[in-house]
Order: C-alpha cells, then sequence, then structure tokens
C-alpha cells in the first residue's frame, strides 16, 4: 500500500502543478512560462530567469507562488516520511486517494470555458481595485488590448529620423504616444517631441503595433537584425 499512497501523492502534485498552470495562465502568462515557474517555485530549485520577474512583480501570481513554495517543502517532507513507512500498515491510501480525485475534478472545472473567463476577469478586478499602478506589471498597465504595443526603438546612424525632430514626423491622428527620449544616462520626457534627434537615442513608445512598425520599419529591422547577430555570435562562443 505504501508503493500506491506514493503514487497516488505524486498524481496530486502534477494536479497541483497544472492546476496552478492554469491560473498563471488566467492572469495573462503564457503557458510554457507558467508551467516552468510553477516547477521551479514548487521544487524550490531557484531558477532567477528573467522570467522569474514576471512572477514577483505581479501581486497575485506573488500570493499562487507562495502556496506552490509552501506546498512544495510540504511534499517533500510526506514523500521522504512516506519512503521512510513503506512498510507500514498505516498509510490512508483511500483518504489520499479521494484528495487526488477531488484536485483532478477541480482542474476539470478550471478548464471549462465559462470559469475560465470569469476568474479572468476576477484577476484583473482584483488587480484594478486592490493594487496601485505602480504595482502592476507592464502588460497589466499598457497592453490592453491586442494591438497594443510598447517599444524601444533605437536610431542607428543610418536612422531617416536622424536630425528631425519627432513632433514633424508624428501625425497626431495616429495611434503612437511617445513616452520619453532616452540619450545615455540622460531622460528627456517634457521635450520629448521638439528634441532634435540623434544617432544613439531610444525611444520609448506606445501605441498601435502595426502603426508603430510601419513608421520604424527601418529602425527596427536594423535593431532586430542586430539582436540576432548578436545572438549567432553567443552561440558561436559557447559551441
Amino acid at each position: 500500500m505504501g508503493f500506491v499512497f506514493i503514487l497516488i501523492y505524486l498524481t496530486i502534485i502534477l494536479v497541483v502543478i497544472e492546476i496552478n498552470t492554469v491560473l498563471f495562465t488566467f492572469t495573462g502568462l503564457k503557458k510554457h512560462i507558467a508551467r516552468f515557474q510553477v516547477i521551479s517555485m514548487l521544487t524550490g530549485t531557484g531558477f532567477t530567469t528573467g522570467e522569474s520577474e514576471l512572477i514577483i512583480d505581479h501581486p497575485i501570481r506573488r500570493r499562487i507562488g507562495a502556496f506552490l513554495i509552501l506546498f512544495g517543502a510540504f511534499s517533500l517532507a510526506v514523500i521522504i516520511s512516506a519512503i521512510s513507512s513503506i512498510l507500514s500498515d498505516e498509510f490512508h491510501t483511500m483518504k489520499i486517494g479521494y484528495v487526488a480525485g477531488v484536485l483532478v475534478l477541480f482542474l476539470f472545472v478550471l478548464k471549462v470555458g465559462k470559469v475560465k473567463n470569469r476568474l479572468t476577469v476576477f484577476f484583473e478586478h482584483e488587480l484594478e481595485s486592490n493594487f496601485e499602478l505602480q504595482d502592476l506589471t507592464i502588460k497589466d498597465v499598457f497592453l490592453k488590448e491586442k494591438n497594443d504595443y510598447l517599444v524601444e526603438v533605437p536610431l542607428h546612424s543610418s536612422s531617416t529620423m536622424i536630425g528631425g525632430e519627432l513632433i514633424e514626423k508624428l501625425n497626431s491622428e495616429e495611434d503612437i504616444n511617445i513616452l520619453l527620449i532616452k540619450r545615455g544616462e540622460i531622460i528627456i520626457r517634457k521635450e520629448r517631441l521638439n528634441t532634435e534627434l540623434q544617432a544613439g537615442d531610444f525611444i520609448l513608445m506606445f501605441g498601435d503595433k502595426e502603426v508603430i512598425r510601419n513608421m520604424f520599419k527601418t529602425e527596427l529591422k536594423e535593431h532586430e537584425a542586430e539582436t540576432k547577430g548578436e545572438i549567432d555570435r553567443r552561440n558561436n562562443i559557447q559551441s
């Protein structure tokens, strides 16, 4: 019976992983990122990737993460105890089996369309009602609609924007909002639209994705090519 108990408890752990993965996706996290972070917190492996900031910087995800860390510590103790008592007849296999069944049922309920939509709306309402703007992630603040786009555009030496001012380049009817210009250590906000642009400037903007990508097509393509080249060089060095 001891082996059956361990098998059932491992099933519970797998179901808990899936439940929390689904809950993370309700907060806007991509599924593959959510599952990796859930496993990381549950096992206490402590991966400090950039993706972990998506959990730390989000108030609701932090709460779910705290539960996972505690549940992972408890589960480790249970499994060690079960293995040490493998020959004992006092295992409550049926009771733990009921727990596993309830969790599996709960997982299926979470995947129902209406439940998913209601929980997603509930989490969004919680963020808006109970947390300050500075507590929220960039995605929760800016990226509300499908075409919303927040991007930092670098101006290379070949950019046609150099020498001009953004107020001359932008159409007031187009959905582009300039947040700031970064020039080395200098941040330009107040005069961002009336500042003469220079090579090496970074323009942080928000608006419609297609409009931004069309207006800054050359700059973005050059930046993407440069980034790809840098990644290829790193891969060649590592290999």
